[in-house]
């Protein structure tokens, strides 16, 4: 492996873009104004006014575009990083390097896409934070990215292996990698298919003019419909929001007149088709959600990247819009710098989901307790055989039969009904999106069942409205008691809303003890938090302050514009989720206390934080 070239080889060293790249902006150019004033332009000049520089657009989306080849002296090599100011370190580059290419066991031959997810290195400054958080508060929790968690980026990949009779190979092999932070799985991968195949005819010069119109597009603004230009076609995507309703996919319609330029219409950006990854093992998925659910160590086995990664990613999707908290590796190899830390004997297993292709990890994870063992996916309406749950000590090397391999007991019983719409649909060959429907609302129905309890129980540790006052500091929740908890389920527990039986409780119970209860926890009280801080800021706007200051001394007085101002920056930094009419009244207030004071005061208040 090596990291040649990096930003400054081939056709792409020349200046920010080369003019091969220009006049191939300018040949596209008329596929999308032949259409009139379409959206995009209007807010790319918006963004422009709000002071965005050149790339901002681009880092909105992407950090940066890598192409990965193969030398036969060095192995795999990062070629091209784009845009060129990229910033990759070396242990990045390395992962990038080694994630990009199928192991050699796969044997994929033509074009193959898949994903892969690899940890940042520490200390990284992340660009437009103040950008994209505005836009992260109206995602849907299973959908941000989290300042605080540990940073990961996301490696999408388009790779092609050829014969070439001219190479010494024999084989020409190479990657088109799109780095970035956001999860956006099934969108990433339709903007490869539109760039790829081209860009290995055409090399750099095509993929500056991609990158250029990236670099144009509006930002990733949740529940706006979004008209994306990419060489010469327009795809038109929305992204969801926290405020739909769990399930629903708002599919992007074309509705409008304007709309005859548009090529691609993505009904999703982020789902993958579920039931052709659970297609082998669709027998067991009840299990298989009570595993992601409590976060246990799984491991799946997969003839291929493609496999691994969408099994992968189907599972963490499976208990939306639950997140899934612990991390999770679509795509894992021996040479990942995380390789030692997940795969030691010296201690348990990690809560972590892994997708592996090679035949070595048969042996280094049959320690693991959970190993899922799939053949090659098959084509939408092909059904392979239904694959058993197994015994661990069954699994022994990569021959090994298809299977679930697990000692797990389920606490619950399983949705039989469920099962016979599903094997109903297989044998009336009903296609894969009709089967990913039932699935997916079938999840959703569980995962809501499990949840709700959890939420009425949290809510009820909300303080009351009438216990907030002005002149105190905001009450605090009460803790969560998980024994005071489990009392609530005999009366509003799961079973009115799930007709399915079991150990509903000994379920929660193990839940409680998880990653994703901590992490789902922590969300919910934060948010709730929140909501006492600008239930707060409310009621001291109700409060006549200017009246307070007239029986108080000049340093009380001063003393509560300070924290006054201090409560604005509070709430526009953590984006409280305050009326606008509050935020403006609290300045209203702030002013006319500040212009009762005399006028030495005056001048340094009036410059001390914001107004």
């Amino acid at each position: 492996m090596a990291l040649r070239g990096l930003a400054g080889s081939g056709p792409g060293s020349r200046g920010p873009l080369g003019q091969a790249g220009a006049a191939d902006e300018e040949r596209e150019a008329p596929a999308v104004v032949a259409a009139g004033d379409a959206p995009e332009d209007v807010e790319e000049d918006e963004g422009r006014s709000r002071g965005l520089l050149r790339w901002d657009g681009f880092s909105a989306w992407l950090h940066c575009v890598c192409v990965v080849g193969f030398d036969l002296e060095l192995g795999q090599a990062v070629e091209v990083i784009y845009p060129q100011h990229s910033k990759l370190t070396d242990k990045e580059k390395t992962n990038i390097c080694y994630l990009s290419f199928p192991d050699s066991n796969s044997g994929c031959l033509g074009d193959t896409q898949f994903c892969f997810r690899f940890r940042q290195s520490s200390g990284r400054r992340v660009s437009l934070h103040c950008l994209l958080d505005q836009f992260e508060k109206d995602l849907p929790v299973y959908l941000k990215v989290g300042k605080k968690d540990p940073a990961y980026f996301y490696g999408y990949v388009y790779f092609r292996q050829v014969r070439d009779k001219t190479l010494k190979r024999g084989y020409f092999q190479k990657s088109l990698v799109l780095i970035s932070k956001l999860p956006y799985i099934h969108f990433f991968h339709t903007v490869l298919k539109q760039i790829a195949p081209e860009y290995f005819e055409k090399n750099e010069p095509y993929l500056e003019a991609a990158c250029n119109d990236v670099d144009r597009w509006p930002a990733p603004m949740p529940g706006k419909t979004l008209h994306l230009p990419i060489m010469g076609v327009v795809m038109k995507v929305r992204i969801p929001t926290c405020h739909d309703k769990p399930g629903t996919t708002q599919i992007v319609q074309l509705t409008q007149q304007g709309d005859t330029h548009i090529s691609v219409i993505l009904p999703t950006v982020h789902e993958v088709d579920l039931f052709r990854c659970f297609c082998p093992v669709f027998l067991h998925s009840q299990m298989l959600w009570e595993l992601v659910l409590l976060g246990e160590p799984l491991v799946v086995m997969a003839p291929s990247p493609s496999e691994s990664s969408e099994t992968v990613l189907a599972l963490v999707n499976c208990i939306s819009p639950l997140k899934y908290f612990s991390d999770f590796r679509p795509y894992f190899t021996i040479h990942d710098s995380e390789f030692k830390e997940y795969t030691t004997r010296t201690q348990a297993p990690p809560s972590v989901i892994l997708g592996v292709t090679n035949p070595f990890f048969a042996k280094t994870l049959q320690h693991w307790p959970h190993i899922i063992r799939i053949g090659d996916l098959k084509p939408a309406g092909e059904i392979p055989k239904q694959v058993k749950v197994k015994k661990l000590k069954n699994l022994k090397t990569l021959d090994s039969k298809p299977g679930v391999y697990s000692s797990y007991k389920p606490y619950l019983n399983r949705d039989e009904e469920i099962m016979k719409q599903l094997q109903k649909g297989v044998q009336q060959k009903r296609p894969s999106e009709a089967q990913s429907v039932i699935l997916r609302r079938y999840f959703l129905e569980l995962t809501q069942s499990f949840i709700i309890p959890l939420e009425r129980y949290v809510a009820s540790l909300m303080p009351l409205q009438k216990s907030i006052s002005p002149w105190k500091s905001p009450p605090q929740l009460r803790q969560f008691l998980p024994e005071e908890f489990m009392k609530t389920l005999e009366k509003t527990g799961p079973q009115l809303t799930s007709r399915i039986k079991g150990d509903w409780i000994g379920l929660y119970r193990h839940f409680l003890k998880s990653p994703n209860f901590d992490g789902w926890f922590k969300t919910r009280r934060k948010e709730m938090t929140q909501k006492l801080e600008a239930l707060h800021l409310e009621a001291l706007c109700e409060e006549d302050l200017l009246h307070w200051t007239q029986k108080h001394t000049e340093v009380e007085t001063v003393d509560l514009v300070l924290k006054l101002k201090n409560k604005l920056l509070q709430a526009d930094r953590e984006h409280l989720p305050v009326k606008p009419d509050t935020m403006e009244k609290l300045r209203t207030h702030i002013d006319a206390i500040i212009l009762a004071l005399p006028e030495d005061l005056q001048g340094i208040l009036l410059k001390t934080g914001m107004t």
